[in-house]
């Protein structure tokens, strides 16, 4: 359960001709006259004298400059090409034009250079109102998303953005402003405000939070940052008439204000099949200081290692792990702790049950870990190599965690034995299916093992849906 982050899934605009490394395919068929300007130009350096942006209409030309200021910088014809393949790349990326085409042309006129160049980017703006409609993949739920846009609200690049979204566990409608910085699209302020409903069958519960966010992303060399505040008013209630008497306790409303902090450096070359890089995701999260009755210190991470094999097989390797730390002599509340188990998670195990449970029901827990080795290699025989049959992965895996209470007056020691005792673990195998570059299917058999006391399990096949996995 935990936290619920609401994630804009626009599809960044890719659309128009890629830039090839043909000097024909981009550069006008020079008239005969101009054979000779043409060779020096092919042998020798140039200089950039002219770069013009055509098809602007409400865009603000000083946020376009940050993006093509590289291709001045080129020495030579296919230094150019490079230089304006990226920029055109850059443009895209703002998500305000639906096209970008290039032209390289040869400097003419008054002041031209024999071996001057211009180059021209011609550009059509998105409209002033867009309408999506798609369906989205969570953790082993599916819901679908209506969405209204106002791209490039003021000219430089701001976004404004309705969503609702309905699905199987989870209803929410939310208004959101994105602002990127001129010349670094990565560094933005991202506003939101939003309603959320969701039920958690596996808690007996349901939770309402209405809240407002604010959040800075960044980058700092290779790692990428987000500094966020939240504050939420949630709502929690009985989803059965039959939830225990622990859930009900947690009934009611409560108010969060936190502070967090999370980082991410990831080497990866795929974020649902990658066959090598590393990932390495770091949260932080502080409540009760800026206000509300929820006081706590969260603490988690994620890592994972991948390394490619013989025959096109990988071996992965992932570890998670987690902590909250209530303050000022609070509980933690059952919509702030961790859950395991899953399809997404320790495999075999019901969804979200491993771990403190109260009459079926079960609570979360203030630490958790978990870890998973698995060994992916294509279908045999390989059908469809290098088309259909590559979104499929055979899939062999070895999980294993645990999730529990701690006595925090007691030792780091004493910690890390309980969490090491009542050890559940699973293995299995089954097939992988990548639904584009955001999420995944599973179909697996599990067996599952180190079966505690009120845990729930799957033995046998079960399936999985989702965007994150152990």
């Amino acid at each position: 359960m935990g936290a619920v982050h609401a994630k804009s899934l626009d599809p960044l605009p890719m659309h128009g001709r890629d830039l090839g490394v043909n000097p024909d395919d981009m550069i006008e068929v020079p008239e005969p006259e101009h054979a000779a300007k043409q060779e020096i130009l092919e042998n020798k350096d140039v200089v950039v004298q002219h770069v013009n942006i055509q098809g602007l209409g409400r865009t603000k030309e000083d946020l376009l400059g940050h993006e093509i200021s590289d291709v001045f910088h080129a020495k030579n014809l296919i230094d150019v090409m490079k230089k304006a393949h990226m920029a055109r790349q850059k443009l895209l990326r703002l998500g305000i034009f639906k096209e970008v085409e290039v032209l390289i042309d040869t400097s003419e006129g008054a002041g031209a250079l024999p071996n001057g160049l211009d180059v021209i980017f011609e550009v059509t703006e998105v409209k002033r109102l867009t309408g999506s409609y798609n369906t989205m993949v969570g953790n082993n739920e599916g819901s679908m998303v209506l969405g209204v846009k106002l791209p490039n609200m003021l000219g430089r690049a701001e976004k404004m953005t309705f969503q609702f979204s309905y699905g199987t566990k989870e209803t929410s409608y939310g208004l959101s402003f994105f602002k990127p910085q001129p010349g670094c699209f990565e560094r933005n302020l991202v506003l939101n405000l939003y309603k959320v409903t969701g039920q958690f069958p596996w808690s007996s519960l349901k939770e309402t939070d209405r809240g407002l966010s604010a959040e800075l992303n960044f980058p700092v060399g290779r790692s990428s940052h987000t500094v966020k505040w939240e504050g939420v008013w949630r709502e929690l209630g009985c989803l059965a008439r039959s939830a225990s008497f622990a859930v009900r306790e947690e009934s009611g409303h409560s108010l969060k204000s936190a502070l967090s902090h999370s980082m991410s450096v990831d080497s990866r070359n795929s974020a649902i099949f990658p066959n090598r890089g590393a990932l390495l995701r770091i949260n932080q999260e502080l409540a009760g200081y800026t206000g509300g009755d929820a006081s706590f210190l969260k603490e988690d991470f994620e890592l994972q290692f991948n390394k490619h094999l013989f025959l096109d097989s990988v071996l992965s390797a992932s570890l998670w792990g987690g902590m909250l730390y209530p303050l000022g002599g609070h509980s933690s509340c059952i919509a702030d702790r961790f859950y395991l188990g899953g399809p997404t998670s320790v495999r075999g195990f019901g969804m979200y049950s491993i771990g403190p449970q109260s009459e079926g029901d079960y609570l979360g827990g203030e630490a958790y870990w978990a870890g998973g080795l698995h060994l992916y290699t294509p279908l045999p025989f390989r059908p469809g190599k290098g088309g259909f049959g590559d979104l499929f992965r055979t899939h062999f895996f070895l999980n294993a965690g645990n999730l529990c209470n701690l006595n925090y007056g007691e030792g780091p020691k004493a910690h890390l034995q309980k969490l090491a005792e009542c050890l559940r673990w699973s293995y299995g195998a089954g097939v992988v299916l990548r639904l584009g570059n955001i999420a995944r299917l599973e179909l697996n058999y599990c067996v599952p093992m180190g079966v505690q006391s009120g845990d729930r399990i799957c033995d046998g096949v079960q399936f999985g849906a989702g965007i994150r996995f152990l």
